[in-house]
């Protein structure tokens, strides 16, 4: 059986299995065992694969099939145009991330060497990809598990920028300082709603998925907290669950923010809440 016929027989395999994008995971997954481009493998007519690959890629079925992760299966996620390193225990960057990336980003032009906070980093992905983006900027990252922040520490050798991780839950590690920009994608699930996700994210650390009965435990304790933390005009910039957007901007004003917008995301759901501390 050539690759080609090979992918198309392990696209068949996972859409049985009820995987949502089969044809992208099957040439995702060969790329990732032979380290040849997927659209090169889609293309191959004549070649095969060899006893090991064979055995080794209907290895990686099994376990997608069994809806691990693709991003655990093949070790990184691209987020901002960056590769970053994800692992069993730690969050996966999420593509409508991208967009609080960006955000924040483009609010933080023209202001000279901004400090950043980013809580609840996980994998580091915004942080880093602000560090990388903002040059001269000092990026703080924290999170409470001790898997995120080796891992962010990994991301940040990678990505190569300099930035500062430290364990700890959310501000503790940053006390007594302020920052330009404080920036979230906290946990924000229901606890009822978090063993009825999808196959893919129950294999992600409930740590990083469960914000507590309501889904806003972490949005009360970050703006309860964050005018300390923040300097003159700074940034409150959060990513929020469906439904919660007018809750927490609600909240951002009753906290001393004297603006705040919503943000919706590609799919038309009220996605990130900015607050702006004058």
């Amino acid at each position: 059986m050539t690759v080609r016929d090979r992918l198309r027989a392990a696209s068949r395999e996972l859409r049985a299995a009820g995987v949502p994008d089969p044809e992208y995971d099957s040439a995702m997954l060969l790329s990732f065992l032979t380290g040849r481009p997927p659209l090169e493998l889609r293309l191959e007519t004549g070649e095969e694969l060899t006893e090991e690959q064979e055995r080794d890629f209907r290895a990686l079925l099994l376990r997608r099939k069994s809806r691990e992760p693709l991003q655990y299966l093949i070790g990184t996620a691209v987020f901002c145009g960056f590769e970053f390193l994800t692992a069993p225990g730690v969050l996966i960057p999420r593509p409508e991330t991208e967009l609080l990336a960006e955000w924040a980003a483009k609010r933080l032009e023209g202001r000279d060497a901004p400090e950043i906070l980013d809580l609840c980093c996980g994998s580091g992905c915004i942080g880093l990809s602000l560090a990388k983006r903002l040059p001269g900027a000092r990026v703080t990252l924290t999170d409470l598990s001790p898997e995120a922040v080796r891992l962010t520490e990994s991301n940040r050798k990678r990505i190569g920028v300099q930035a500062e991780v430290v364990s700890g839950d959310l501000f503790a590690p940053a006390a007594g300082r302020r920052f330009d920009l404080i920036v979230s994608n906290p946990p924000y699930i229901p606890s009822a709603e978090c063993d009825s996700l999808q196959p893919e994210v129950l294999h992600e650390p409930r740590l990083a998925l469960d914000g507590g009965a309501d889904g806003l435990d972490f949005y009360r304790r970050i703006v309860r907290k964050a005018g300390v933390h923040l300097k003159r005009d700074g940034l409150l910039l959060m990513e929020v669950g469906e439904g919660e957007a007018e809750t927490v901007a609600e909240w951002l004003r009753i906290s001393g923010a004297g603006k705040t917008e919503i943000r919706k995301d590609d799919a038309g759901i009220s996605r990130m809440v900015l607050g702006e501390f004058v």
